[in-house]
C-alpha cells in the first residue's frame, strides 16, 4: 500500500533529515518545492503514485509560464526527483518517472563580489564604537578571515574558539567538517568578543539563565543570531561604510574571501577546501571573477583601450 501525498513528502522529508543528515534549509526547500507540485497534482486529480512524466514536463511548462526564475525551476525538478528516486527505492513505486526528464540549469552569472578596498571599509564600519561593536567586529572579522557560509558562522559553537585557536573547525553542509585558518586580526576580534560575552553569561547564569553553548548566542528559538538579523546588521554596516547596499550580502563576504586568496596566488584545491566545496567545478567560478575583474582592469586603464577622442 503506497502512502498518501503528505505522507509521501513527510516520509521522503524525515529520511533526508535523518539519514542524510541534509542541512535544514536544504529540508525546508524541498518541503515547499513539493507541496507546490503536490497542489499542482491535486488540482488535476493525480496522485504521486500515478504520476508520469509527461505529467512531471507539464507542471515544469507551468512554472515556466508563471515566469520562474531558472534556477527556481531547476530546484524544483531537482526537489522532485530526489523524491521519485526515494520512492523507487522504498518501493512504493516500480519505476521512476522523473529520471530522463532534463531540466532547464542554472544561469551561469559570475558571483557579486567586493574589492579589498571595500571590505575594509565594511569592517572598519564594524569596528566603530557603539552597541555591539565588538561583537559586530567579531562576525565580520571572522567572515572575512575563514569564508564560512552565513549558517556556519551564527551557529558557530563557542568551544569552538576558546583557547585562542589558530584553525576553527567548522561544520558545513551534510556534517562535513572541515579546519579553516584565523588571521591574527580575526583572532583579536574572537578574544575581545569572548570577553564580553563571558561577562554577560556569567551575569545571566546568576540570575538562572542557562549558559549558551553559541559564541553568537541569542534569544530566537535557534538559540543563536539568525541568519536574517545578521543579513540586516551586515547592510546597515554597508550604508555606515559607503558601500553599495546592494552589492553586499554575507555570501558576497564569501566570494570576497576565495577571490582575493585567489588574486593573491592561492590554488584552487586549497580554497576549496577552506568554502567546503564538493566539487572543484564550484570553485572555478573564481577563476572566471578573476578574469572579468583583470579584463576591466584593463579596459579601464590602459591607454590604447580608451576610446578615440579625435
Amino acid at each position: 500500500m503506497t502512502p498518501d501525498a503528505a505522507r509521501w513528502i513527510a516520509t521522503f522529508l524525515d529520511a533526508q533529515a535523518a539519514e542524510m543528515d541534509a542541512a535544514r534549509n536544504t529540508v525546508l526547500a524541498y518541503a515547499r518545492d513539493l507541496k507546490d507540485f503536490q497542489g499542482w497534482l491535486d488540482r488535476r486529480g493525480l496522485a504521486f503514485a500515478a504520476v508520469s512524466r509527461a505529467d512531471i514536463e507539464a507542471y515544469l511548462i507551468a512554472c515556466d509560464a508563471q515566469g520562474l526564475a531558472r534556477s527556481t525551476r531547476a530546484r524544483r525538478l531537482s526537489s522532485i526527483k530526489q523524491l521519485f528516486r526515494f520512492a523507487f527505492e522504498e518501493g512504493w513505486r516500480a519505476d521512476n518517472p522523473a529520471i530522463q526528464i532534463k531540466g532547464p540549469g542554472k544561469e551561469k552569472r559570475l558571483p557579486k563580489t567586493l574589492d579589498i578596498a571595500e571590505v575594509d571599509r565594511l569592517l572598519a564600519a564594524a569596528a566603530t564604537p557603539g552597541r555591539d561593536a565588538v561583537r559586530n567586529q567579531c562576525l565580520m572579522q571572522l567572515l572575512y578571515a575563514t569564508g564560512m557560509r552565513v549558517s556556519e558562522l551564527v551557529s558557530l559553537p563557542v568551544a569552538a574558539v576558546r583557547g585562542d585557536p589558530r584553525m576553527v573547525l567548522v561544520r558545513g553542509k551534510g556534517g562535513k567538517e572541515r579546519l579553516v585558518p584565523l588571521s591574527p586580526p580575526a583572532r583579536a576580534a574572537v578574544a575581545g568578543w569572548l570577553a564580553e560575552r563571558d561577562t554577560a553569561e556569567d551575569a545571566a547564569r546568576a540570575k538562572g539563565i542557562p549558559a549558551s553553548r553559541f559564541l553568537f548566542p541569542s534569544r530566537a528559538k535557534e538559540g543563536h543570531l539568525t541568519r536574517h538579523r545578521f543579513y540586516i546588521l551586515i547592510k546597515s554596516l554597508a550604508v555606515q561604510a559607503g558601500v553599495d547596499p546592494g552589492k553586499v550580502t554575507p555570501h558576497t563576504l564569501r566570494h570576497a574571501f576565495a577571490t582575493h586568496l585567489l588574486a593573491g596566488g592561492a590554488d584552487l584545491r586549497t580554497i576549496q577546501t577552506l568554502l567546503g566545496h564538493a566539487d572543484i567545478s564550484t570553485t572555478e567560478i573564481y577563476t572566471h571573477v578573476l578574469d572579468e575583474r583583470l579584463k576591466n582592469l584593463v579596459l579601464e586603464h590602459h591607454p590604447l583601450a580608451k576610446p578615440d577622442k579625435g
